[in-house]
């Protein structure tokens, strides 16, 4: 039996600069609670995609849609409360 090689090198190959950085992972964790909310209203209007909305459907997307807001507004207080002083708004 013949073993099959790559005549080839890799298309991508593996450098330490592909993982990501600190910085990147702390960004990714910020944004988390935005994501994780927006799931929520996402799974809650999806329920409804083949059945009508009833008075519980409803309050879960009221409640879904406000934890979306509430995520976002802190996500941007938390980016504001990072600027230095003398920095743009």
């Amino acid at each position: 039996m013949k073993s099959i090689a790559a005549l080839q090198d890799v298309v991508t190959p593996w450098a330490d600069g592909l993982e990501p950085s600190d910085a990147e992972l702390e960004a990714i964790e910020a944004e988390m609670p935005v994501v994780l909310a927006e799931v929520e209203l996402l799974d809650a209007l999806i329920v409804l995609l083949d059945r009508t909305a009833s008075e519980f459907d409803g309050r879960r997307i009221r409640r879904a849609h406000h934890r979306v807001l509430t995520a976002r507004r802190d996500a941007a207080n938390r980016v504001a409360g990072t600027q230095v002083s003398g920095d743009a708004a």
